[in-house]
């Protein structure tokens, strides 16, 4: 995905082949959306739509998962070679009337140049109005709350969260399936046609959590990451051979670093694979040493 804001570290670092001479910003590598899906590459299944699983073999691709329309994770690359914008997204208690779609994400610090930071929530509790004047006076950026960060950090953004991604981070997004995203400030910068990019600050004033104040980054639970209702996370370091998941539970396994491979597949950095429910050759054995990857699934009905 081309965007304002990004550069090439996803060929640098993924080995992603990339359009020449565009800024890529964002690679979704497991998407089912309307306009994005992804698409299975090898074995029986191969060419069937992320989608058309999640339809026509749900149990036996996914195992007891809660029921939705759709896939309900979207799980993406991110290089922000420049600064995003600072944005939220919107609460389940406010999507709908604002026609959009709730959002919370995660996202894990694949690599960080020095002084790198996320922003994420408020700096010190300010209300709504005093926060809008400081949108239309330019220094809503100085309310933010900045945590500088390295590579292994990892951010939770539950939905009315402010934040915004600075320049020089390389990031492994976990989110809803949601592409719903309010801008309040963009910097003031401009396309290639001289035009600012469209901001939705009177929607964003209605989701933005003003008591969400120095919020931090995650802290690991041993190997778990977060744990919530969406998705879990954990972060493995492979040094034996290790079950993925249970059988009759799928798991998604992102490689961050070394090399790995399960069912015959190999899968290096920045790679993913969709393990599915039933599959019964599920062992994970590390090819290189140092060899660590996330691990994420989606919390079944009952657990």
């Amino acid at each position: 995905m081309e965007r304002i804001w990004g550069g090439r570290k996803l060929a640098e670092f993924f080995g992603k082949n990339l359009p020449a001479n565009k800024r890529i910003g964002e690679s979704w590598e497991i998407v089912d959306r309307p306009e994005a899906q992804s698409f299975v590459g090898r074995g029986p299944l191969k060419g069937k739509s992320l989608h058309e699983l999640w339809i026509e073999d749900r149990s036996s691709i996914f195992g007891d998962v809660p029921d939705a329309p759709r896939f309900p994770l979207l799980i993406k690359l991110l290089d922000a070679h420049e600064k995003l914008s600072l944005q939220v997204h919107p609460p389940k208690q406010f999507a709908g009337k604002l026609g959009g779609e709730p959002k919370t994400e995660f996202w894990y610090v694949a690599a960080a140049d020095p002084g790198a930071e996320l922003l994420l929530g408020l700096r010190e509790p300010i209300k709504r109005d005093q926060f809008e004047k400081a949108l239309r006076e330019g220094t809503a950026a100085d309310h933010v709350h900045k945590i500088s960060v390295k590579p292994g950090d990892a951010a939770f953004i539950p939905a009315g969260r402010l934040h915004a991604v600075n320049a020089g981070n390389l990031l492994i997004e976990i989110q809803e399936n949601s592409d719903t995203t309010y801008r309040v400030f963009d910097w003031n910068r401009v396309d290639d046609k001289g035009k600012p990019r469209q901001l939705h600050i009177e929607e964003a004033l209605q989701c933005i959590d003003f008591n969400d104040v120095a919020p931090r980054l995650v802290e690991p639970q041993g190997e778990l990451l977060v744990r919530h209702e969406l998705f879990e996370i954990q972060k493995w370091n492979l040094g034996s051979p290790r079950e993925s998941a249970p059988l009759g539970q799928f798991a998604v396994v992102c490689c961050l670093t070394g090399q790995l491979t399960c069912a015959n597949v190999d899968l290096a950095p920045g790679e993913f694979f969709l393990i599915p429910a039933y599959l019964r050759n599920r062992q994970m054995k590390s090819l290189v040493a140092k060899t660590s990857l996330l691990r994420m699934t989606i919390p079944g009905r009952r657990d």
